[in-house]
């Protein structure tokens, strides 16, 4: 079952703003920014980052690692599909995985080194799981956009 969004006050809500536009950011810096001493920043962010509000990490452009293929899969499935995206889930070469409404049951993204490797992910992995009974993939060409500074509205 979901959990219930967060109640954020006024302050942490601008924590959470400051940290999407630089999660590198200094207590110190921040505290200037909401009003805060540096101490109760940290102590804030912390209680952000426990309770699944926040995750601070760095963000990489996976070609330059050499992953040059990225694509969208699209799974049909039969079954309890929750149990399915769990394992798909599982997949080091998946970073993303939805369960949906309409033409599919769940998408998987996944980042792969080249073609090669996203045939043999779709082949000898996903397309071999019980209760997958079709796959289409979306291979991306370019990235147009990608944020992480919703806000917090």
């Amino acid at each position: 079952m979901p959990r219930s969004p967060a109640v954020l006050d006024d302050i942490a809500k601008s924590l959470v703003e400051q940290l999407q536009a630089d999660g590198r950011r200094s207590y110190a810096d921040l505290g200037k920014a909401v009003g805060l001493s540096e101490a109760a920043v940290r102590q804030r962010v912390q209680r952000l980052i426990e309770s699944g509000v926040v995750q601070i990490v760095g963000v990489t452009d996976p070609t330059q690692l050499g992953f040059t293929r990225q694509a969208m899969i699209g799974v049909r499935a039969s079954g309890d599909t929750t149990e399915l995206a769990r394992r798909i889930s599982e997949l080091r070469e998946v970073d993303y995985v939805v369960l949906t409404a309409g033409s599919f049951d769940l998408l998987a993204e996944c980042v792969v080194e080249d073609d090669d490797a996203l045939i043999e992910l779709l082949n000898a992995k996903i397309r071999r799981l019980d209760g997958v009974l079709g796959t289409e993939t979306f291979v991306y060409l370019r990235l147009v956009k990608q944020r992480y500074d919703w806000g917090t509205r």
